[in-house]
């Protein structure tokens, strides 16, 4: 038969129950124990209620200082037209256009492709973007398609170092030569625009269907090419671009007929 517990047993154990946190006995009903509220710290000696400790009598701690205000993302098609407007010659539009950030094509290009040709000349050229030769050389169709460009202007007495002055909608090269985004274009349009203004050309000539989107906001040059329009104030004539006829020569008919229309309103303009 087992012993009865006497009272210093029973008074030396509850104490070492005591000791390892058994303050309660068991109750009646379970008691959920993450819904109790965690107790008050004590207040040390000479500390008030609520008061931190290491905080002095009589201060209270102060709320933390708001945060600053994020800053607002840039809308780089609103900085372009800001930049844009604030050129009051080539020189400075091109100084913009090198000062303009907010384009990732810059980073993986060579050099700015801004314009060649004569300003103030008749007729405005303008491409889709710069190939690898534009790139290196700083100056828009210098390839193949700019040596096809140059024969099918000197066929209608046309020259860029006479009366012809040439851009693209893109004044860096696209990565693998890819088409520029709808994102990429619409923020070269203001320097685009600004750039026509500008120069004060008498007629636009758009080349391929990057350049149409850009300066008519349509694309589909097969059904565009050879029909005037109308785009910031100037006639507009969009047309095959030259790398396009390198590679579709069957094409060239029919651009052909375009440049004698080109040449048509020069001689009836004059």
């Amino acid at each position: 038969m087992e012993s009865a517990l006497d009272y210093w047993s029973a008074k030396a154990l509850l104490e070492w129950q005591v000791e390892l946190g058994a303050t309660e006995a068991l109750c009646e009903a379970p008691v959920d124990r993450y819904a109790l509220q965690p107790p008050a710290p004590k207040a040390q000696p000479g500390q008030t209620a609520g008061q931190m400790p290491g905080q002095k009598a009589g201060k209270k701690l102060g709320t933390p200082p708001p945060m600053p205000p994020k800053p607002k993302p840039v809308d780089p098609v609103v900085e372009a037209q800001k930049q844009a407007a604030a050129a009051s010659g080539l020189p400075s539009l091109r100084a913009a256009l090198e000062g303009f950030s907010h384009c990732e094509l810059k980073m993986g290009a060579r050099n700015l492709v801004f314009a060649d040709g004569q300003a103030g000349a008749r007729v405005m050229v303008i491409g889709e973007a710069p190939g690898r030769e534009e790139d290196q050389q700083g100056k828009p169709f210098v390839g193949a398609a700019g040596q096809m460009l140059d024969r099918m202007l000197a066929a209608n007495d046309l020259a860029r170092d006479k009366n012809v002055y040439i851009t693209n909608v893109m004044p860096w090269r696209p990565q693998q030569n890819r088409d520029p985004s709808a994102e990429e274009i619409a923020m070269m349009v203001p320097f685009l625009e600004r750039h026509v203004a500008l120069a004060q050309p008498d007629f636009l000539v758009l080349m391929g269907n990057i350049s149409c989107q850009a300066v008519l906001g349509r694309r589909g040059i097969t059904r565009l090419r050879g029909q005037w329009g109308e785009a910031w104030g100037k006639p507009v004539l969009p047309m095959f671009h030259p790398a396009y006829l390198l590679r579709q020569p069957e094409h060239k008919r029919t651009t052909w007929g375009d440049l004698l229309e080109l040449k048509a309103r020069l001689g009836a303009a004059n």
